[in-house]
């Protein structure tokens, strides 16, 4: 039930498939809001939005007779979106932020045009929404918001339909949107959070399993424990980087293997004894993120914004769906996820690297007349190149839109984007990594009892992907990793 705003959290739970129900309160918000609406579009006040047109156009007072067509056409004019669909998860959540910024009682949209969006949640009916093009905020609901209005296309039980179609498929009318609803449909800043949201979703499991996998690594090449001891890892103040070591800790646990590796090195290459610093790290970023995308999902982010009652209106102009500070957020977000894949990637090197291993070259079953893991490491290497070129910020790269009046963009939208494919790269440079611990545990069967958890991870593997002997595509074992790492979290594998 939505009352008061929802949370990064519940943004994810309604990606995955949950329905969003306002209440009674939040509907009593939606009305008074149209109320005021109603009361500037009888008064004949001019109001950005309103009773004007947009962007530049803000200074041309449009007729009562024609606020009708200025909704519809804004949506028309701005859905210019291009390239690949955004995912169903993706689309769930950037209506369900819509929908919450509807529910704080600002937009002035009627309960009508919330009560639509959430039957499309409720019916999982997706609008294919083109996930390129968009500078800030208008484009993706601007393409949500035509199969509102019976255009566009949409996706509904496996099928692809036109929008009309998918509407009279779950018992929809076209809407006709009224003063200022087309303006609010496209506004704020409700993709920028919902794809935050699907991102910080997707990277809190990718986050335990970065642990769990590098502990696995850490354990075949038989790191030094001491690097991860308490009162040493104390001596940073870091929440995430104790969370990380206490992780570890648990995980190496019973390791008869490295104690009798202990004092073998006088201390390890950084790529294993940085594991706390570097995942802590991503872990304290992700909390920051986590921080501002539900202030966001609890601030007004349409413009204008209205307050007061139907006796006394107040349009508040202002700048607030400028996401300067949610772009900024995943822009770092993004370089912490690039920072996690890229150490993941030099674990992998010291697994295939026969020069510091000390393990068989490549991890090859049959070494010369099999190549092994040498080039799903050069696909790691690849992913980790991208993921740096795709960390460079999205908040800084500006441009001047609708004739010198839009003269400053923060690109909040695009940064969400780039975050969530450095988590696909992530994901792919983790299951890489995983098969390789996997090959390389058993490739060094017998000997000292291993930790009991890495035991069970790598049974669980085992159970999903076979040892690998050059005799099948390695692409298709990654694959199959990446959706295994997606289905299971190594929390559930811990006490199996």
């Amino acid at each position: 039930m939505l009352d008061g705003a929802l949370t990064w959290r519940q943004i994810g739970a309604v990606a995955q498939g949950a329905d969003v129900v306002l209440s009674p309160a939040a509907c009593g918000r939606v009305r008074a809001a149209r109320e005021i609406v109603e009361s500037i579009v009888a008064a004949g006040a001019r109001a950005y939005g309103i009773t004007t047109g947009v962007g530049a156009l803000c200074d041309v007072v449009v007729d009562r007779g024609s606020l009708a067509r200025l909704s519809r056409n804004i949506v028309m004019s701005h859905a210019v979106g291009v390239g690949t669909p955004l995912g169903t998860p993706e689309t769930r959540a950037i209506i369900a932020a819509a929908i919450n910024q509807f529910s704080l009682g600002h937009s002035g949209v009627r309960l009508e045009v919330v009560d639509a969006l959430a039957t499309l949640l409720r019916r999982d009916c997706i609008p294919e929404v083109p996930a390129d093009g968009s500078v800030g905020y208008l484009t993706h609901m601007a393409h949500i918001a035509l199969l509102l209005l019976g255009a566009g296309t949409a996706h509904l039980a496996g099928k692809r339909l036109a929008g009309a179609e998918a509407l009279r498929a779950i018992g929809l009318a076209p809407l006709v949107l009224e003063a200022k609803e087309g303006l609010s449909l496209v506004n704020g800043t409700p993709c920028a959070s919902g794809l935050a949201a699907v991102a910080l979703l997707r990277a809190e499991r990718l986050l335990d399993w970065a642990d769990a996998i590098a502990a696995l690594t850490f354990e075949n090449l038989r790191g030094q424990l001491p690097a991860f001891d308490a009162e040493a890892l104390a001596l940073r103040r870091s929440p995430g980087l104790a969370k990380v070591g206490e992780g570890l800790r648990s995980a190496l646990a019973g390791s008869a293997r490295l104690a009798d590796s202990a004092g073998l090195r006088t201390q390890d290459a950084l790529s294993l004894r940085a594991i706390p610093h570097v995942h802590g790290a991503a872990r304290d970023v992700f909390e920051f993120v986590a921080a501002v995308v539900d202030r966001e999902l609890e601030s007004v982010t349409d413009n204008p914004a209205v307050s007061g009652g139907r006796s006394a209106p107040r349009v508040l102009a202002e700048a607030h769906a400028v996401g300067a500070g949610i772009g900024l957020a995943m822009d770092t977000f993004g370089t912490a996820a690039a920072q996690v894949a890229a150490l993941s990637e030099r674990r992998l090197d010291r697994l295939v690297n026969p020069l510091v291993s000390g393990l068989p070259a490549f991890l090859a079953a049959d070494a010369g007349a099999a190549s092994g893991f040498m080039i799903a490491q050069y696909t790691a290497v690849s992913l980790t190149a991208e993921n740096r070129r795709l960390a460079a910020p999205a908040s800084l790269d500006g441009g001047v839109t609708s004739a010198l009046q839009e003269d400053f963009l923060c690109h909040a939208t695009p940064a969400a984007l780039k975050a969530l494919k450095i988590l696909d790269n992530l994901e792919i440079i983790l299951a890489i990594e995983l098969l390789a611990a996997g090959q390389a545990w058993d490739l060094t069967g017998g000997g000292p009892a291993r930790a009991p958890r890495n035991e069970r991870l790598h049974r669980a593997l085992r159970a999903a992907v076979d040892f690998y002997r050059d005799d099948r595509p390695l692409a298709d074992d990654i694959e199959r990793t990446r959706t295994w790492l997606r289905a299971v979290h190594p929390l559930d594998l811990a006490g199996s």
